[in-house]
């Protein structure tokens, strides 16, 4: 599933486009924003694979919006003025829908995302087959953390927590869930909650909306946030009724 963000000031217009995403089999509407402010929570907050944004919205506009992300999502311009078109494609914008735009349209623009995140995917893929392993500045120190052996990260505020098999006490780094999402492995790792990332290949048992890890000691709670993306990746590892 590819976590979509609908962006647009007019109720109406952003109700019409969050309803398109609804319909799209592989998009996930992730939330629903009338600015740019609002948007930045969740991208902070939550993080986004792709978002469908206007480009005219008081106070900061779309396109100037995405150029403050130092690592922006997918992106889908929607405007009524189509003179943005090659600004749009200025900040490698995916597509551009001129309003009004119709759901066949809409649907070629999301092929076009779900053509581009699988390309991000597959280099992720070969970079955690090269990359096993990671640094982090912990305790005045640099501590070398395997992925293989993580069990889970807990977000504290600013810091995070993160759990090794073997070790008695967690690495405490100063690092955002966000940024800790991007650098680890795509695929073996999921954010489950707010506050908690998961090592998929360590997951037991799921429980009345908990995770047990491997060892039996430990349940992760999943988000309400969370809950369709970790369901439809349970479902495919699923064998049975």
């Amino acid at each position: 599933m590819i976590r979509t963000l609908a962006i647009d000031d007019e109720p109406l217009a952003l109700m019409q486009l969050s309803g398109y995403i609804r319909k799209v089999p592989f998009l996930e509407l992730a939330g629903e924003c009338r600015s740019a402010a609002e948007a930045k929570k969740i991208l902070d907050d939550e993080g986004a694979d792709a978002l469908f944004i206007d480009i005219n919205m008081p106070g900061l506009n779309g396109l100037d919006f995405i150029k403050t992300l130092a690592a922006p999502p997918l992106v889908v311009f929607t405007t009524a003025y189509s003179e943005y078109a090659l600004e749009g494609y200025k900040v490698d914008a995916v597509d551009y829908l001129l309003k009004p735009f119709g759901l066949d349209e809409f649907r070629r623009a999301a092929e076009k995302v779900r053509e581009r995140f699988a390309l991000r995917h597959a280099a992720d893929g070969v970079a955690a087959q090269e990359d096993k392993s990671l640094f982090f500045k912990s305790d005045y120190k640099v501590v070398r953390v395997d992925t293989d052996k993580i069990l889970y990260i807990e977000g504290m505020s600013e810091y995070l927590k993160i759990f090794v098999e073997g070790e008695d006490r967690p690495v405490v780094v100063l690092f955002s869930m966000k940024k800790m999402e991007e650098r680890l492995p795509a695929g073996r790792f999921m954010r489950v909650h707010r506050s908690w990332i998961v090592n998929l290949d360590k997951v037991r048992e799921v429980s009345r909306g908990r995770i047990i890890l491997s060892g039996g000691t430990v349940t992760i709670p999943v988000g309400d946030l969370y809950k369709e993306r970790f369901q439809s990746w349970l479902e495919g590892k699923s064998v049975g009724k």
